[in-house]
């Protein structure tokens, strides 16, 4: 639940928890709230005023409060300016306020850019993520007070854009035990019954018949087969485009015969994250009541090592009608992909994304900081990391030519899962779903890497980042 927000008219002078920002070319004077106690701050620190754009300090009032002050220089990029706010918010946030007050300086276009920034960044931080702790002491952030900025409309798009996050993180923690593939269409059912989505599923018995091969190998693994495509829709009167969102919804990934090591299997209840992504974005354009129509496709699956799980060197008949040789049975994500993707681009939506933590060379390639994104169409590519850039998830495009398939020729089959010697596998991984694109559908495949962050990243102080879903409501405006 995000904190309440008021837009107030004069100072809050009775907050016990003030964040007061200013832009860097601001001259610290007595119009700042507690400007003296910050000059005495900055004379005990010796720190200059213009230091605050890098640093932001916090103190206790007399009368009890805490004062934390932030500068932004506002010629740096959406990131810098987000991890600063950030690092100003938490210092009063640490204290599990129930209150927080906010008070941005600067001209017009400064004190919108600070609000947007930091009233996102107490949202999504002020909301903790499920914990099973005895004794938990986190508190939800009640109240949030702005006073500089009264953009009712535009902090509208903000709170839609903090929500899609949290959902994103909310799912994306949860234990595995509670958020098995039956459990997690459940509440994606509740979900859609709540924001008044059209919801429709293909369960194993259906994709069977199908003719769905690749995701049901992958699903057939599990003792109880509660796997599912699952098909939610958004329509908007105005609407003239349509956008495919596809997400891989790994509820637990085991790495299947091809057994992870402890260490590689830990946190992989995560591995559902890009399926996360998708309902952020969706829930996000929903609040806001974008005048798009969306299409979101869920993969919903474990990947379990059993009798009947799926093997090397099995080949089999993906929806499309490819066969598949099986390399790895830890190479999954892109086999639930692959028949999820040929269903999403078989109703021609005008774009499609996928998001997924697909592969770990991705992470090797980018570290944690960024996500990768390959796609069809050099324009999107474009976009797709100049719309990281202004959102503050960044993204690193990479080629996905033609010959790097080679590597996939099967001998037996149409293509191979992967290979064996890793690699480009982000790369390979891309080429291999391009087999299941139908009707030439412009396509963007957003690679995870990013999907955790340890110390947080950007505007988010958790682990879990909800990287994708700022991204993705952007690119849903443009």
């Amino acid at each position: 639940m995000l904190a309440q927000l008021k837009l107030i008219p004069v100072l809050p002078t009775a907050a016990t928890h003030l964040l007061v920002i200013c832009p860097k070319s601001k001259t610290l004077t007595m119009e700042l709230p507690h400007a003296d106690l910050l000059k005495a701050v900055l004379a005990r620190r010796d720190m200059k005023a213009s230091e605050l754009a890098k640093t932001p300090v916090a103190a206790n009032a007399g009368d009890g409060s805490m004062i934390a002050w932030a500068m932004l220089d506002f010629d740096k990029d959406t990131f810098s300016l987000q991890v600063q706010v950030r690092k100003a918010l938490q210092l009063l946030l640490d204290e599990h306020p129930r209150d927080v007050s906010i008070v941005v300086f600067g001209d017009d276009k400064e004190r919108q850019r600070a609000a947007e920034l930091a009233v996102y960044v107490a949202w999504v931080n002020g909301a903790p993520l499920p914990v099973h702790k005895k004794k938990d002491e986190s508190k939800p952030l009640k109240n949030i007070e702005l006073f500089g900025f009264y953009g009712q409309k535009f902090i509208d798009g903000i709170r839609a854009q903090a929500a899609g996050n949290l959902l994103c993180r909310t799912l994306t923690v949860l234990p595995p035990n509670e958020l098995t593939p039956a459990l997690y269409r459940k509440r994606v059912q509740k979900l859609a019954d709540a924001h008044d989505w059209k919801y429709e599923e293909f369960d194993m018995k259906a994709l069977r018949k199908m003719g769905a091969g690749a995701f049901v190998a992958v699903a057939q693994g599990s003792e109880t087969e509660d796997a599912a495509i699952v098909h939610l829709s958004y329509k908007h009167p105005k609407a003239k485009q349509t956008v495919a969102l596809v997400g891989k919804g790994i509820c637990f990934d085991t790495g299947g015969h091809n057994l992870k090591p402890s260490r590689y299997m830990h946190n992989m209840h995560e591995d559902m994250n890009g399926s996360a992504v998708a309902l952020g974005i969706l829930l996000g354009a929903t609040l806001q009541k974008l005048p798009v129509n969306i299409d979101c496709w869920l993969a919903i699956a474990q990947n379990h090592i059993s009798p009947k799980a799926y093997k090397q060197n099995d080949i089999v008949v993906a929806l499309n009608g490819t066969t598949i040789e099986v390399m790895h049975t830890d190479a999954e994500g892109r086999m639930v992909l692959a028949d999820t993707l040929t269903l999403a681009s078989r109703e021609k939506p005008d774009l499609m994304i996928d998001f997924a933590t697909l592969t770990g060379s991705m992470e090797e390639a980018v570290g944690n900081r960024y996500s990768g994104v390959l796609g069809n169409r050099d324009e999107l590519l474009q976009r797709a990391v100049s719309t990281g850039k202004k959102t503050g998830e960044r993204l690193c495009a990479f080629p996905m030519d033609e010959d790097y398939e080679a590597a996939l020729d099967s001998k037996f089959a149409d293509i191979k899962q992967c290979t064996l010697e890793g690699g480009a596998d982000h790369i390979l991984a891309t080429r291999f779903l391009t087999r299941f694109v139908e009707h030439d559908t412009p396509w963007l495949h957003v690679d995870l890497s990013a999907s955790r962050c340890e110390g947080g990243l950007g505007g988010v102080a958790t682990e879990v980042t909800g990287f994708g879903v700022s991204w993705g409501l952007e690119m849903l405006k443009s």
